[in-house]
């Protein structure tokens, strides 16, 4: 047990030191970059078919999944430059496949949207300046106290299809002190794509974060 615990810390150490190093060299050529993590079926990839339009300058898209192309491709025909990796099987994405995918060409944005898992990427740095978690109603209220480790983590927090909540059980008063036992300073933020609300609210708050505006 213990010699398990020592790999395991080494791999984050290696890990950690290399998030940090793609980290400084985004932040020098003004790249702002976003880990966008949420289960499978939150509406990652709809959120940033919907925020990056309304971002000033480029944004790049590193596209995580452990098959298929699916999502890239919807980037792609909405006219986002975006990368594959598939991990074939690995329940997030880590440091080096990152330092291997970040564009050679300078982007104001690069979105890093993360293996369907609310458990493994929340334990990884990846060089982000930020990290956005994406839940949705029909998830369930209870997330937060299931899942802590991605609230207590996330910047920024998009509560993502509220136009479903007259059909679903799910209480956002339980869902909100939730979310702040773990964090008092994320926005939570909620999204429709049937309405169209929440988007703008998201991409100013990134704009602001990030220094560049809208």
């Amino acid at each position: 047990m213990e010699r398990t615990v020592e790999v395991m810390e080494n791999i984050l150490d290696k890990n950690e030191q290399l998030a940090g190093e793609v980290n400084k060299s985004l932040t020098e050529r003004g790249i702002f970059a976003v880990n966008v993590m949420g289960a499978p079926g939150a509406g990652k990839t709809t959120t940033l078919l919907n925020i990056i339009p309304k971002l000033k300058g480029q944004s790049f898209v590193i596209e995580g999944d452990i098959q298929s192309d699916i999502d890239t491709q919807k980037l792609a025909e909405a006219g986002i430059k975006a990368v594959q990796i598939n991990t074939g099987g690995a329940c997030h994405l880590d440091s080096p496949l990152i330092a291997e995918a970040i564009p050679t060409e300078d982007f104001g944005y690069v979105f890093i949207e993360n293996i369907g898992n609310l458990v493994c990427p929340a334990e990884f740095m990846i060089g982000e300046h930020i990290k956005m978690l994406i839940v949705t109603v029909t998830e369930g209220s209870d997330k937060p106290y299931k899942y802590p480790l991605a609230f207590e983590k996330a910047d920024i927090i998009l509560l993502n299809k509220v136009d479903l909540l007259p059909y679903v059980d799910f209480d956002i008063d339980y869902f909100t002190a939730g979310v702040r036992k773990l964090n008092v300073n994320a926005p939570i933020i909620q999204l429709s794509k049937v309405t169209g609300d929440g988007y703008g609210e998201a991409s100013a708050w990134i704009a602001k974060r990030s220094g560049k505006g809208l």
